[in-house]
């Protein structure tokens, strides 16, 4: 039997840090404690060359279960839909009205960090409704 491997999701965004802190804000994830023999993230930070400043940040799942999440810096912006998108689960096992109302909800607390609503895509023959969104930065994900 092949051995489970660990994983973490790699993001490329123009700004790593807020990005990041979006994220943990959905998922209920963590930032790491700034590295070794500096007291913030901000004194690292200024303890760089310009050029590698804000190149990156991670975050992750406090109880060790999630994958990590990794944001990195690139050069150019998002063009295209996303080829991978995560989906974040806040209304397992509700149906009908009652799903609706919770991605709803939740959809109104996303877009106060910053989130954008898209659409909405209703239940059909063999899936649940699902709501599409974008994260700050238009990076595609849905609310199921």
């Amino acid at each position: 039997m092949p051995s489970i491997k660990k994983f973490q999701v790699t993001f490329d965004c123009a700004d790593p840090e807020r990005v990041a802190r979006f994220w943990c804000e959905v998922l209920g994830y963590v930032a790491p404690p700034p590295p070794e023999g500096f007291a913030s993230w901000d004194e690292y930070q200024r303890s760089l060359p310009a050029e590698r400043r804000g190149e990156w940040f991670a975050c992750s799942d406090p109880s060790g279960v999630g994958p990590r999440m990794y944001f990195q810096r690139v050069p150019e912006g998002k063009v295209v839909k996303n080829r991978v998108h995560l989906d974040v689960r806040v209304a397992t096992g509700l149906v009908g009205e009652e799903r609706v109302a919770a991605l709803e909800a939740e959809c109104a607390r996303l877009v106060a960090l910053g989130a954008a609503r898209v659409r909405l895509l209703p239940a059909d023959d063999e899936n649940e409704s699902c709501l599409v969104m974008r994260d700050v930065e238009g990076n595609e994900f849905c609310l199921g």
